[in-house]
């Protein structure tokens, strides 16, 4: 067997074991089914994904690749809060339609590598919001937030707790905790009540600004210091 034909083997099982946990909903999936389905023997399927475990890590990495495929071409609105307002909906949205590979993605212990690109690309989100003035508490604050309210929230519409089947309540429940959490972590646009935190959204901006631009003036240890003294503004 040639390499290539080594890799379109592996890449057959992996789409059959991503079509089988979709059309499952929610039941397990046996490799016997994969094998069946991909059109070879168990010695196969192990030799490419050492065990059953070793499979669906793969189906989860390839789950996020379809989900970061999204996140990549999710252009700016021009205002960094409503952008993270596009990159919540897009997350559940992706969950909702996605429910197995979303499981898999996000309702276990354990995440692929990959995963760390989707952490990379809300942080960014999160950063731009905070240069913007638009942050009251730290950026890792915020981003840890946003990642927990979104999963929980996926997971929850998943499991079937939303609500009504046509779907409003589970549209109101991811609007309204979306709402609750921008509101936790960011403040208004200028004339829109942002004055009531300006302190705290100021020092959160000039912390994104130093981490994205580190003052070539400053030492490291001064520079970390300086970023110390707003995090604690920050937290007031």
């Amino acid at each position: 067997m040639t390499a290539q034909q080594d890799l379109d083997t592996r890449d057959r099982i992996l789409r059959a074991a991503a079509r089988l946990l979709a059309e499952a909903g929610g039941e397990p999936v046996s490799t016997r089914a994969v094998c069946t389905a991909a059109g070879v023997g168990a010695p196969t399927l192990y030799h490419h994904f050492g065990d059953k475990r070793g499979l669906f890590d793969a189906v989860a990495a390839y789950g996020f690749e379809r989900y970061l495929a999204g996140k990549r071409a999710q252009e700016s609105t021009g205002d960094p809060v409503d952008d993270l307002r596009r990159g919540w909906d897009l997350h559940v949205e992706y969950g909702r339609t996605n429910p197995a590979f979303y499981t898999l993605m996000y309702g276990t212990s354990r995440t692929p590598p990959i995963a760390a690109e989707a952490h990379r690309i809300l942080l960014g989100l999160v950063a731009a919001a905070a240069r913007a003035g638009r942050l009251r508490v730290p950026v890792g604050t915020a981003a840890r937030m946003i990642h927990a309210a979104g999963v929980g929230v996926t997971l929850a519409l998943i499991a079937g707790e939303g609500g009504e089947p046509d779907g409003a309540a589970d549209d109101e429940l991811s609007e309204r905790t979306r709402e609750a959490v921008l509101a936790a972590v960011t403040v208004p646009r200028e004339g829109e009540g942002a004055a009531r935190h300006p302190a705290a959204a100021r020092a959160v901006a000039l912390r994104a600004a130093l981490a994205a631009d580190p003052p070539a003036r400053l030492s490291a240890p001064e520079t970390a210091l300086l970023g110390e003294w707003l995090d604690r503004i920050a937290d007031a």
